[in-house]
C-alpha cells in the first residue's frame, strides 16, 4: 500500500466516523463523503495513479488562508465561488505528514455542509 492509499483509507474512515455520513461514488474514481446526501469531501480523481491523491473540501473559514500552501491547487469557477479547496499530493509528496491538517479541514468541511445541529455534535476542535 502506498502512503497515498493509506492516507485515502485513513481519511475515508475518519470522515465516515462523523455523524450521519455515508460514502457514495462520484464520477470516475472519485469517492464522495456525504452528510445528509450532500458531499463534504471528494477524494480521488479520474485515472489517478496509486501514488497520487486529490482531496476537495469546503473551507469557508480558511479558504483564503490556505491558498499558498504547497499542496493546494488553484480552485476555479464553482469551486472557488463556493470556497472548495483542491489539495493534490504527487508521488514524492509527504501526504502522511499533512494528515492532521487534512482531518481538521475535513471537520471544517463537514461543519459547513452538515448544518448547525449536526455540527454541534463534533464541536469546534
Amino acid at each position: 500500500m502506498t502512503p497515498h492509499e493509506q492516507a485515502e483509507a485513513d481519511l475515508t474512515a475518519y470522515g465516515l466516523g462523523l455523524p450521519q455520513t455515508s460514502l457514495a461514488h462520484g464520477w470516475a474514481m472519485v469517492r464522495n463523503l456525504r452528510v445528509k446526501d450532500r458531499p463534504f469531501a471528494m477524494i480521488g480523481d479520474k485515472a489517478q495513479p496509486l501514488d497520487q491523491l486529490t482531496i476537495i473540501l469546503k473551507l469557508p473559514v480558511s479558504f483564503e488562508m490556505v491558498q499558498d500552501l504547497w499542496f493546494v491547487r488553484e480552485s476555479r469557477g464553482w469551486y472557488r465561488q463556493h470556497d472548495w479547496v483542491i489539495s493534490h499530493f504527487g508521488p514524492d509528496d509527504d501526504i502522511l505528514g499533512e494528515m492532521d491538517t487534512l482531518k481538521a479541514w475535513m471537520r471544517q468541511s463537514y461543519r459547513a455542509v452538515a448544518g448547525k445541529t449536526l455540527a454541534r455534535l463534533i464541536g469546534e476542535g
